[in-house]
């Protein structure tokens, strides 16, 4: 099968489009016949060799993914031949960025019936991690009030569409360009970084600082003091300390996205309620992947990027 794979770490260069044995699903696993991968900011991270997850070399890419079930290992019993799934993989394992991918059982949920198969590979990681640090990580809850710093991107766009759903005032910085669509995904403020000190627009303290921004750690921990007392900081730049302010009370946590099988079926059920719009700025062929991670190594893909294995 097809497949694109690394077989050390490296540049974009050492991504190549090669033919490798399809995968034979073992005991609570199943074969997927993938429909779509989605490429993440840690696609390239992994490949580069700078993220402490520890990958087996060679290597496929690819973690999110969605496709169609074809072969089932032993003791699996909640699919069938021909379901149509998305799943969140463990990233330290060959990815969908090939025709086939084998995928843990506890991996995998029931794709969105009122979307394209390939456009839901687009949404588990980025939405389990708007999740996680909004509730699990932030605790937030209906009436408080967040502050997302970094709001344009896709996490962001997820975590303002969760928070609203839940009954939060949603405070967004957001650069002129993503504007609308921060807005449209519907929050309540939103605050140019670009021209306008986010501490001086802030009126009104927040319950939670949600930063997903590579903001400098000083700004970051100047804005700990928009959190209330006894508030949280959460941020996804793990690379970073994320601040605390520990004589007020204020706790910090960082995300490093978890699987959840009942969280990624929730959310699924939102995309088919139309509660959740999944993103997908570009759809690209399964040879044109190593293009992108040059694209990538130079600076930041913007949107949501989905790859066609056919």
């Amino acid at each position: 099968m097809k497949a694109a794979q690394f077989k050390e770490t490296g540049g974009p260069e050492v991504l190549r489009l090669v033919e490798i044995n399809q995968p034979t699903p073992a005991a609570g696993e199943v074969r997927l016949r993938v429909a779509a991968s989605a490429f993440n900011a840690a696609d390239d991270g992994m490949r580069a060799g700078f993220l402490p997850i520890p990958i087996e070399l060679p290597h496929v890419p690819g973690y999110d993914v969605s496709g169609t079930v074809d072969a089932i290992g032993e003791g699996v019993e909640g699919f069938a031949i021909g379901d149509a799934v998305v799943g969140f993989l463990p990233m330290e394992r060959d990815g969908g960025a090939a025709e086939y991918v084998v995928a843990p059982e506890s991996a995998i949920a029931p794709a969105p019936a009122s979307i394209p198969l390939t456009d839901a590979a687009a949404l588990p990681s980025v939405a389990l991690t708007a999740w996680q640090a909004l509730f699990d990580d932030g605790a937030l809850s209906a009436g408080q009030r967040v502050l997302i710093v970094g709001a344009g991107g896709v996490v962001g766009k997820y975590a303002i569409q969760l928070a609203k759903r839940a009954g939060v005032y949603v405070i967004a910085t957001a650069s002129p360009r993503s504007n609308s669509a921060v807005r449209a995904a519907g929050a309540d403020e939103i605050i140019n970084h670009t021209e306008t000190n986010v501490r001086d627009a802030v009126s009104e303290q927040v319950d939670v600082l949600l930063n997903l921004a590579p903001i400098e750690p000083e700004q970051f921990a100047a804005l700990v003091g928009l959190v209330r007392d006894g508030g949280v900081v959460v941020s996804t730049t793990a690379w970073m300390t994320t601040p605390s302010d520990e004589t007020r009370g204020v706790r910090s946590a960082t995300v490093f996205v978890l699987s959840n099988r009942e969280r990624l079926t929730e959310l699924v059920s939102l995309v088919d309620k139309k509660e959740l719009h999944v993103e997908v700025t570009r759809r690209i062929s399964l040879a044109e992947l190593p293009a992108l991670h040059a694209e990538a190594n130079t600076g930041r893909v913007a949107g949501k990027v989905v790859v066609i294995p056919s």
